[in-house]
């Protein structure tokens, strides 16, 4: 049960990382593009952000929890 539980958020945390927005690739690094600082999250982003952190946090805790049992 545990095991299963942490797949679907293992799947969960995969597909919000991927679709949160890249704001500086490579042509970042180099000067182009927008700069790294952008100020803060809003709208779906913030959500997305918020979704993201909550997802990993589950995740962490039924890792330890599934070495425990």
């Amino acid at each position: 049960m545990i095991t299963t539980l942490q797949i679907i958020f293992s799947i969960i945390l995969i597909i919000l990382v991927l679709i949160q927005e890249r704001s500086s690739g490579l042509s970042g690094t180099f000067g182009g593009g927008e700069s790294a600082f952008r100020g803060r999250r809003r709208g779906i982003e913030k959500i997305i952000f918020i979704l993201t952190v909550v997802s990993l946090v589950c995740f962490v805790i039924l890792s330890i929890l599934n070495i425990v049992v």
